[in-house]
């Protein structure tokens, strides 16, 4: 039977850890092909797959999930309706201008919170993502994975896109850029050769982004509160959350004071209990923008590290 999308879980499945080695295993043995996107077939099949491919992408970065559940987006309101059809003019529309293949690709995104897993799914991805959603191919999830958070249940939360990327331009990593460099290209990748990012820029993020899943799992290293760091590695910083104050110190010296004012007012606002924790975030992303808030946490986290070397 299956689920509803916003049950997300609450406890482990049993047997997971072990079936991990053996969903990679089955992938690798069975001939599959990891670049293309998942087709459809039965549901059970779909998902089986799913699972398969995500496990065998981490297991190749020394990674090690467990717990995974995935569930469907079941799309069965009036809006969500709108949205595949939305979707699909658009595919239709990007396969013409581009000699009749839209290149649609199934892509993970990671989810802060499960709070922005159900607005997305209800709503849409917003507005706040000024330079463009980042997204990881279907069988090499990490990026993707570096930017969830483990909720209170230790799990986190990915989404399984279908993409209209139409024809691709090559987007160095760390790159300001905004919008395609001209109108010849649709979206952006990393590198053509071993691609780790892909870029959807902000004007087409509602119309080219279909979340068809949701992908719900636990890591073995975030035991013990340990982080995924850059290149797969793994940290364990004494504190690996950063305190609010401590950010709203760190970004005043950067920000205009205006900014700073608004900053410190979504979070009094949050402390009152007028605002979720998820809206907050989202209004602060919004203001300060995903480039500098990440640069700041992770030089905090660094210096963390190197204190608790000392």
């Amino acid at each position: 039977m299956e689920q509803p999308i916003y049950n997300l879980p609450k406890h482990d499945s049993a047997g997971e850890d072990e079936s991990a080695i053996s969903d990679c295993e089955s992938v690798a043995s069975g001939g599959h092909d990891s670049s293309r996107p998942v087709r459809k077939t039965t549901e059970g099949a779909d998902i089986n797959l799913i699972r398969s491919r995500f496990v065998c992408g981490l297991s190749a970065q020394g990674l090690k999930p467990y717990g995974v559940a995935i569930f469907r987006n079941p799309c069965k309101t009036v809006m969500a309706q709108a949205r595949i059809q939305s979707f699909e003019i658009f595919a239709r529309a990007v396969a013409k201008m581009r000699g009749g293949n839209a290149n649609v690709k199934h892509v993970w995104y990671g989810a802060s919170s499960r709070e922005e897993i159900v607005d997305i799914i209800q709503h849409g991805f917003g507005y706040v993502h000024s330079n463009g959603l980042r997204l990881s191919p279907n069988d090499t999830p990490l990026e993707s994975v570096k930017r969830t958070v483990v909720d209170k249940q230790g799990f986190r939360h990915l989404l399984l896109c279908r993409v209209i990327m139409g024809k691709l331009e090559a987007v160095p990593a760390g790159s300001d850029q905004r919008r395609p460099s001209s109108e010849e290209f649709d979206s952006g990748v990393d590198s053509f050769s071993s691609p780790k990012e892909f870029i959807v820029w902000s004007n087409k993020i509602n119309t080219h982004v279909l979340p068809e899943y949701v992908l719900s799992f636990k890591l073995a290293s975030d035991k013990g509160h340990e982080k995924v760091g850059v290149g797969g590695q793994h940290m364990r910083p004494s504190s690996p959350f950063m305190q609010f104050p401590t950010l709203i110190s760190a970004l005043s010296k950067i920000l205009p004071p205006s900014d700073i004012v608004s900053i410190a007012k979504f979070h009094k606002e949050y402390r009152d209990k007028k605002i979720s924790r998820h809206e907050m975030i989202q209004k602060v992303r919004k203001v300060a923008g995903d480039k500098l808030l990440f640069s700041v946490i992770k030089s905090f986290r660094a210096k963390v590290l190197l204190i608790s070397l000392w």
